[in-house]
């Protein structure tokens, strides 16, 4: 079956290009010498999370309890949550969940150490956590070295909580104005990591895992330094309009939306039937993964998304205008793949133009 018989809007994989960023990705944690645990709310497919296993990963990494239960029934045996835990019905998820696979999750505050020493209390093994440092992208996770040390004390004094190391983000390179200033944001937030990693080690705690994450540096190929253990990308096996930003190219984006033209009002304007519910109305301003609208014609050079309704997307551009008829299916390239796999109940792996497998997003929709 080709792929332009699906009906629309349906989310493709290329099985090609989905393999290369698979290799890619692999080789180069070899080659650096780090493990490599993706972090698969990129694609909440169990699938593609074996896949990942097939080429490196030791583990993975998700953001939510609801995933890591969906990706443990599927025989997913090493996860880390990457979130901060919190209240007991989810803690008491991870609880059974940890008697049947080696699952950690982040903590950042001491907070979340009382509580998680509560409910763990008479299981077999202990909670085993990794303190999140912030590093620049001022999200979560430890910016004081007092309030670290408060931490590491808490968990020292813990009965039922072990820790197994840090663990950081630097999403704020996503920001980066260009290659240089992107390493520049990869090292500082990378020392910062060590450095904390260090502070524990000076303080008798045994760190296994220094964890470090997001997508970009590893696609510039950039040196990892000594003392990291781990990498988590996410984007890097389906890619986006904004991952192929800043790397100037589009020949490692697998994922697009397929969409029909439903509407031409005008010599300029198309209509198609993909909308928020099923692109996002994201984009990204700043930096080298700026985008322009809302996503890239994927057939089209220079055709973009220029707005969405909730089931409308709307292309301003005569030479596109002139080429399609209503009727015709064109790919879209989303800005960001991430929340745009949360929205399709399965995606379609294709190559050369034909379904090769029809694959279960299994994850669809696990929030809490």
């Amino acid at each position: 079956m080709n792929y332009k018989d699906i009906d629309t809007p349906a989310l493709l994989i290329d099985e090609t290009v989905l393999n290369k960023n698979l290799e890619y990705m692999g080789d180069y944690a070899k080659k650096q010498n780090v493990q490599l645990r993706p972090h698969t709310k990129t694609h909440k497919m169990p699938y593609l999370a074996m896949k990942q296993r097939e080429h490196g990963a030791t583990g993975i990494t998700v953001a939510k309890v609801g995933e890591a239960e969906i990706m443990a029934v599927y025989g997913l045996k090493d996860i880390f949550i990457a979130n901060q835990i919190v209240g007991k019905q989810k803690l008491e998820r991870i609880k059974k969940l940890a008697e049947q696979i080696n699952i950690s999750f982040g903590v950042d505050s001491v907070h979340h150490i009382e509580e998680i020493d509560e409910v763990f209390e008479g299981a077999d093994k202990k909670a085993q956590v990794l303190i999140e440092i912030e590093v620049g992208e001022e999200r979560s996770g430890i910016i004081e070295e007092i309030d670290y040390k408060l931490l590491l004390n808490s968990i020292r004094a813990s009965k039922n909580v072990e820790l197994k190391g840090i663990f950081s983000h630097d999403g704020h390179t996503y920001k980066a104005v260009d290659k240089d200033d992107c390493y520049d944001l990869f090292m500082t937030a990378t020392t910062r990591t060590l450095h904390f990693a260090n502070i524990a080690r000076d303080m008798d705690f045994d760190i296994e895992t220094v964890s470090i994450g997001s997508t970009p540096p590893f696609m510039f190929g950039f040196d990892i330094p000594e003392g990291v253990t781990e990498i988590r990308p996410g984007t890097y096996i389906l890619m986006d309009g904004s991952q192929s930003n800043a790397i100037n190219s589009y020949d490692y984006s697998a994922a697009s939306v397929l969409t029909t033209v439903i509407s031409k009002p005008t010599h300029e304007r198309v209509i198609t039937d993909v909308g928020a519910k099923g692109l996002t109305a994201q984009s990204r301003s700043k930096g080298l993964t700026a985008t322009e609208g809302f996503g890239k014609i994927k057939e089209y050079d220079g055709a973009y998304v220029h707005g969405v309704f909730d089931e409308h997307a709307i292309i301003y551009n005569r030479e596109f205008s002139d080429k399609v008829n209503i009727g015709d299916k064109v790919r879209i390239i989303p800005n960001h793949i991430c929340p745009v796999s949360n929205l399709y109940h399965k995606a379609y792996l294709i190559n050369n133009d034909e379904i090769v497998k029809e694959i279960d997003i299994a994850a669809q929709g696990k929030l809490q």
